[in-house]
């Protein structure tokens, strides 16, 4: 066998990351804070959004973002005691939005959205998890021909990118989604998304696939990652230390301070994502349905139906406000006559997010003996196979399967 890795979250990017190592013969071991894929990855929205190439810091968003600030519970909201903390971060998110960097971080998000799919599909044959995807598509949806028309540049970037959709109304919008309130004019269908039947099944399958191959798991609070010439300490809460050849960090939204204690200033920022799980039964689903209008999603699961998204910059520590579920709550039922809400469970987590929407993967300037692979925003599950596929590429010395300048740790 080859040298032991530890990687550090067991969050869908670290599972995969985990799997990924293990496929090439590494021992690999698990070390999580809390539980398995408890994380984002527990409640997330459960799209495999291979077609999701534009970045949140686009053109488009700096337009709607005013509007959608002045209302404390829209798709997009800052607690006022928050914004002294998340300037800089907004400041170079709104760098990135400039037509140049936009450019830039769009084509690399196509670059790894072309690679994503095929890793996945092959991670998904590779640990029997077939039976965990749906492939009916997504529909995103629209209230005038004004808001179809300003997403129509969004729609010819994907595709130039041979991504396939089709703008349906009347009848054929019915027939994909029956009972949408006729406030919704038109769609565009994306025949090609995916969805999984429920996160966190999906990752925990995942993490038993990974520990029937020889992972090892420890539970602990990662407090100091110390590299040296022969391998890396991990230092935990607890006092214990645990020593590897290589280190990945995995963490997510918690992985801005260890490595800013390796000397890497990256500026990950938390975007705190609410929803709303109903029963089974809750509306006749058919598809995952995009408000793209009002910033969420409504997904069919086997575990119910999830109504959820939105952004809420907020960072870790306050208290979650799940007014912002029962918002989006009351207008699926006002999209979707006949939804029933009751019965619901309520959640909240945190998607890690850089500013370009672009992910960190590559080695810290420490040490190579330790890499990042973090702040994948919403597209964790989605570029999970992929970062872990990569990853094992950067372990092994292999030219990487895509460029990974895009990528680097150091590009902020």
């Amino acid at each position: 066998m080859s040298e032991d890795v530890a990687v550090i979250g067991a969050g869908i990017v670290g599972l995969a990351t985990a799997f990924h190592l293990l496929a090439e013969g590494h021992r690999v071991r698990l070390v999580e804070r809390g539980g398995v894929a408890e994380g984002a990855t527990f409640g997330n929205a459960g799209a495999l959004a291979f077609t999701d190439i534009l970045p949140l810091a686009s053109p488009g968003i700096l337009r709607k973002a005013p509007k959608w600030l002045l209302d404390p519970l829209g798709p997009l909201a800052i607690p006022p005691s928050y914004l002294p903390q998340i300037t800089p971060w907004l400041v170079r998110f709104w760098r990135a939005s400039l037509p140049d960097r936009y450019r830039a971080s769009l084509e690399a998000q196509g670059n790894l959205m072309r690679f994503a799919a095929p890793a996945m599909g092959a991670m998904i044959d590779a640990a029997g998890l077939s039976s965990h995807v749906r492939h009916d598509g997504n529909l995103q949806l629209y209230e005038s021909e004004a808001e179809l028309a300003a997403s129509q540049p969004g729609w010819d970037a994907r595709a130039r990118e041979g991504i396939a959709f089709e703008h349906v109304r009347g009848a054929r919008l019915a027939e994909l989604q029956p009972g949408l309130s006729p406030r919704f004019i038109a769609g565009t269908f994306t025949p090609h998304w995916q969805t999984v039947n429920d996160p966190y099944r999906f990752a925990l399958a995942l993490f038993r696939a990974a520990m029937e191959r020889g992972a090892a798991l420890t539970h602990g609070e990662v407090r100091a990652i110390e590299p040296d010439a022969e391998g890396v300490h991990l230092r935990l809460a607890d006092g214990t230390v645990l020593k590897a050849g290589r280190a990945v960090l995995t963490g997510g939204a918690w992985s801005r301070p260890l490595a800013r204690a390796l000397g890497d200033a990256i500026p990950l920022e938390t975007e705190r994502g609410y929803n709303t799980t109903l029963p089974p039964g809750a509306f006749d689903l058919r598809r995952q349905l995009t408000f793209g209008g009002h910033g969420f999603v409504v997904t069919p699961l086997v575990t119910g139906i999830r109504v959820g998204g939105a952004v809420e910059l907020g960072g870790l520590k306050l208290k979650p406000n799940f007014q912002r579920s029962e918002a989006m709550l009351k207008k699926a039922a006002a999209f979707l006559p006949g939804l029933r809400t009751g019965g619901g469970t309520q959640w909240m987590g945190f998607r890690p997010s850089l500013p370009d929407s672009l992910p960190v993967i590559g080695a810290s300037r420490a040490s190579p003996r330790v890499l990042y692979a973090f702040g994948h925003g919403h597209l964790g599950l989605t570029q999970s196979a992929a970062t872990g596929k990569l990853v094992a590429d950067f372990v092994a010395g292999r030219t990487p399967s895509i460029p990974l300048d895009p990528f680097r740790p150091d590009r902020f």
